[in-house]
């Protein structure tokens, strides 16, 4: 491929797409699928008690990293922040990041730099590159599919196969819960981490699998524990972190990786929390020990149906795996596809409810949705089952884009919705699950021979102690008229927190928990009006004279 004719002296912007987003709009965004995470894919019917957070573009901010030439990353701009760098910055390219369903501010934003910076090289990358004639839908002049770090060093004229700089990433910011915007503690938050991109297990519906090659093939940035560990030291010196969320999609599969970055930690004392990604059949190859040893403290784990012919899955009794790690004080985020194949409007109650017996401490659903670039996608395109559907509606949260065999479009949109509320019904709050698993882990670990286990309980079960004694209280009076059950599972987890940590967990339940009730009544009164939220635009200069 040519490199710029400027080289390292090019001056680089790189962006993500143009807010709002939680709102309808020409460019494709949608109410429903707004700029958070858990609130649009997990919690979403949790109400005032959903955790609200935002996180950062982290591939733009890989590729700032890892380059040499002057550049500038924008994270959530608005039309008229975007229009105004461009016009300021005088860049020689404009890199534009983005997932599918937000192509049509891709498009407006090409149209922007070749508006106001016609001098500008426009390269495009991220999801949005795999769809199918990307190419006649955007004016660029690249589109970056896979790896945007060797691209962007190639095109610089840099070395692509030069050690990968980690930035220092704080996973998310702008939490809020309980309607209380949460104070930016330095440290509270967990870092991010990211070993690999891809994953080799290539389930059809996996769009980044199928983004980094598919099945049998990911890239790792990072082969040995001990870089982990290094960047982790690093991160913990200049963060003041002990968390660590490891974006890394199946990081449990790694058993040598893993088990060499527990060896360093113990050699050095260190007492970390890590967030995880896993299958469960990754998982069985550890022991609970070599968990919670390692500070596994977190997992996200596939939860598809026990019929589905996913190898992730094989053989696995998952309800006795998610009790087990829950005794251990491991804390689970189940994910599970509504509307699979097998489906029917006779069978996927029980399928739902199957997956809601888990109770693990928070539950993804999504619907089985054929992504542009995915291996489904060509086959329903192939059967001729793709419906013509708006790619900004094609994001797995609110209907399907293919005919299924049993389950009308609208159908699986009330599917869904189901599953969201049995699983608020039958488990309660998330945040109420996650204060149950941590002091389940805490009462078994608080005395473990191992200082470094338990320091990192001890650091876990702190706020339970104060802040969340208070919520829980919270919590229990709110859902005492529409959730009694839930509201006397809560009840006697205060009592247990309260015999625990006696005189100090009831008197904050009693200080703080009245406000937060009052503060949660009135953010159900502004949800119900659609207050939605917002990330506020970040800008951050790299070798920039």
């Amino acid at each position: 491929m040519p490199t710029h004719p400027k080289g390292t002296a090019a001056r680089v912007l790189l962006t993500s797409v143009f807010g709002p987003y939680a709102c309808d709009d020409e460019f494709g965004s949608r109410a429903i699928n707004p700029m958070e995470l858990y609130h649009n894919q997990v919690t979403r019917v949790q109400g005032a008690f959903s955790p609200r957070m935002f996180h950062r573009s982290w591939g733009i901010m890989m590729i700032q990293e890892n380059i040499s030439a002057p550049s500038t990353l924008l994270d959530f701009p608005t039309r008229e922040d975007f229009a105004r760098e461009l016009t300021r910055g005088r860049y020689d390219i404009v890199g534009i990041s983005s997932i599918i369903v937000n192509v049509g501010k891709v498009r407006e934003m090409c149209r922007i730099v070749r508006e106001l910076s016609p001098e500008s090289v426009i390269v495009v990358g991220g999801h949005v590159a795999a769809i199918p004639g990307i190419e006649h839908l955007i004016d660029a002049d690249h589109i970056v599919k896979g790896d945007g770090i060797s691209w962007m060093r190639r095109y610089l004229g840099e070395d692509p196969d030069a050690p990968i700089r980690h930035p220092e990433i704080i996973s998310a910011f702008g939490h809020r819960a309980a309607g209380v915007r949460l104070p930016a503690r330095r440290g509270a938050t967990a870092a991010t981490v990211i070993p690999s991109v891809g994953c080799p297990m290539g389930c059809n519906f996996c769009t980044t699998s199928a983004f980094f090659g598919g099945k049998g093939k990911f890239l790792n940035f990072y082969d040995s524990g001990e870089e982990l560990y290094r960047i982790m030291s690093r991160m913990e010196a200049r963060l003041k972190v002990h968390s660590f969320f490891v974006m890394d999609e199946n990081f449990l599969l790694y058993r040598k990786r893993a088990m060499e970055l527990l060896d360093r930690m113990v050699k050095a004392g260190k007492s970390w929390e890590l967030y995880v990604f896993s299958s469960v059949n990754a998982i069985r190859k550890y022991t609970m020990e070599e968990l919670v040893a390692l500070g596994v403290s977190w997992i996200w784990m596939g939860l598809e149906s026990p019929h589905s012919a996913y190898a992730k899955l094989a053989r696995a009794d998952t309800m006795r795996l998610t009790r087990e790690l829950h005794r251990h004080g491991i804390k689970l985020l189940g994910s599970t596809i509504v509307g699979l194949e097998h489906h029917t409007p006779e069978n996927i109650r029980d399928e739902i409810e199957y997956a809601v017996a888990h109770a693990t401490d928070f539950h993804q659903f999504m619907l089985y949705t054929p992504v542009p670039g995915t291996p489904l996608y060509s086959e329903m395109a192939q059967q001729g089952r793709l419906l013509d559907v708006n790619l900004a509606d094609i994001h797995g949260q609110d209907r399907f884009n293919f005919e299924h065999a049993a389950i009308s479009r609208e159908d699986s949109k009330r599917f869904l919705d189901w599953a969201f509320w049995r699983d608020f019904e039958c488990n309660g709050p998330s945040l109420f699950r996650i204060c149950r698993t941590t002091l389940e882990g805490w009462k078994r670990y608080k005395d473990h021979p191992d200082r470094r286990i338990r320091e990192r309980f001890a650091r876990e079960v702190a706020a339970l102690k104060t802040t969340y004694s208070g919520l829980l209280w919270a919590m229990e009076r709110q859902l005492r008229e529409t959730n009694e059950n839930i509201s006397r599972q809560i009840h006697t987890l205060r009592r247990e927190l309260a015999e625990e940590f006696g005189w100090w967990s009831r008197a904050t339940a009693k200080v703080i928990g009245p406000v937060l009730l009052w503060t949660t009544r009135r953010e159900e009164k502004r949800l119900a009006r659609g207050v939605t939220y917002e990330p506020k635009m970040i800008i951050e200069r790299r070798n920039w004279a």
